[in-house]
């Protein structure tokens, strides 16, 4: 390994595995409260079920951001990371929160806001754990090379935390509470994170390609304009029906409309670039996840999102099961295929090994792609039926939800497939080490030169 404080990622990569698998477990059991209502309807009411899921998803993706920018700091600023033991206290901080928030929502202590319910307490614990990774990093990048991706990527982490402190203002009137809500929930997906998941997706392309850094930095800067350009007032198609004034109807169809342009350029930048690239790098498993980051992205984020942004189409859908396809596949294939694929590309490096276990992490991937895939599909049918029913033919909510049982069964199915494909990646990342051996006369490359 070229920066031996490169190490400090490792614990990030494993407690947001982790945490991820938990984040599942969770999803199916709400698919299973779907099927069978009164399941754990006392010991763990569904609210609480849902609660534990979103926030096991924010808490590890973060965690799992905060690894990746650990691991590919010091090769971009070509400084070791300024301070380590921040680093471990910020991760042991971060966890603690997390969990003490998860346990909490067992027994009814939550602020019942939705992604924003810890108390006031352990919001205050992640701002410091945040605060000490900002600090941290900042200070490593100072004091070394700046680039593009290393730039790019401390200013989305920085707007990220600077949104973030809209989580402490909890107005009274409801539509100003949802308003600046909104400036965290979209503006943190749909706008600052997109600057994260730009840097890190061109840090896996040079890697993975070895194309030109001016290159890549041109179009990362492209992409980046696009995000912020389409994102920050795309956060209108959230405001069409919460009390706020009209003019927010045009300008949110219209913005939110453009955020498909990003995701698009991406699929672009990323195919384009594996095309031209020249280097036969021997991790195809981070190459898959790569290239599945950018498209699936585009169909979760851009496509399905673009399904019902429009005001005059979301007047029927919004709150449906339309809106729960969209979330999840845009969260899949935005963020959660985005650290597998720095996690995949990155953990041979940090045990010392070549790319081991590959062919049970691309199975993976297909797994659960697919599983995804076809719980967007389940979701976007159920979700058709449930608009023309509920919102169209005025029919009762709870009679409604009875035409859409085989759907519901239909999703925990391909819930419980997600949770085995998971379990796949984390054995292949975690598990025993099976290396693999170079094809007869091909040069051996050794873990530390393996980039």
């Amino acid at each position: 390994m070229k920066y031996e404080t490169q190490k400090v990622a490792y614990p990030f990569f494993v407690a947001a595995l982790l945490l991820f698998v938990a984040q599942i477990i969770f999803g199916v059991l709400a698919g299973v409260v779907y099927v069978f209502p009164n399941f754990l309807s006392e010991a763990m009411p569904f609210h609480i079920i849902r609660m534990s899921h979103t926030n096991l998803l924010i808490v590890w993706l973060l965690i799992g951001f905060f690894g990746a920018t650990y691991y590919l700091l010091p090769e971009e600023a070509e400084v070791e990371i300024h301070s380590p033991t921040i680093a471990y206290v910020q991760l042991g901080i971060f966890v603690f929160a997390g969990a003490a928030a998860l346990i909490g929502y067992q027994f009814g202590i939550h602020e019942g806001r939705h992604y924003l319910e810890q108390p006031l307490w352990v919001k205050i614990l992640l701002t410091i754990s945040f605060l000490m990774f900002l600090y941290n990093a900042s200070r490593t990048l100072l004091n070394g090379r700046k680039t593009a991706i290393s730039t790019v990527l401390l200013l989305g982490l920085w707007l990220a935390a600077i949104f973030w402190l809209f989580a402490f203002y909890n107005p009274a009137n409801l539509a100003l509470d949802k308003m600046y809500w909104w400036y965290i929930v979209h503006v943190w997906v749909e706008g600052v994170w997109g600057l994260i998941m730009a840097s890190l997706l061109a840090y896996l392309v040079i890697k993975l390609t070895g194309v030109d850094r001016e290159i890549i930095d041109k179009w990362l800067y492209v992409i980046v304009g696009l995000v912020l350009f389409s994102g920050l007032l795309g956060t209108g198609h959230h405001y069409y029906w919460i009390g706020t004034p009209a003019y927010w109807q045009p300008i949110g169809s219209f913005f939110s409309a453009l955020e498909v342009l990003p995701l698009f350029a991406m699929v672009i930048f990323a195919f384009y670039m594996f095309w031209r690239g020249q280097r036969d790098h021997p991790n195809k498993s981070a190459m898959l996840w790569t290239l599945g980051c950018a498209v699936m992205a585009f169909f979760g984020a851009g496509v399905w999102g673009f399904m019902h942004t429009l005001s005059f189409i979301n007047y029927y859908t919004h709150g449906t099961q339309i809106t729960a396809a969209h979330g999840h596949l845009a969260f899949f294939g935005a963020y959660v295929m985005l650290n597998l694929a720095i996690m995949t590309y990155a953990m041979p490096h940090l045990r010392g090994k070549l790319p081991y276990n590959q062919m049970l992490n691309m199975w993976s991937f297909w797994l659960m792609t697919a599983g995804m895939a076809f719980m967007t599909f389940t979701l976007t049918f159920a979700g058709v039926i449930q608009t023309h029913l509920q919102r169209v033919m005025a029919i009762n909510f709870m009679v409604v939800q009875e035409d859409l049982e085989l759907f519901m069964v239909m999703r925990l199915i391909s819930g419980v497939i997600v949770l085995i494909a998971v379990l796949m990646f984390v054995y292949a990342l975690l598990g025993r080490a099976k290396e693999q051996v170079p094809a007869e006369g091909a040069p051996h490359i050794a873990p530390a030169a393996a980039v």
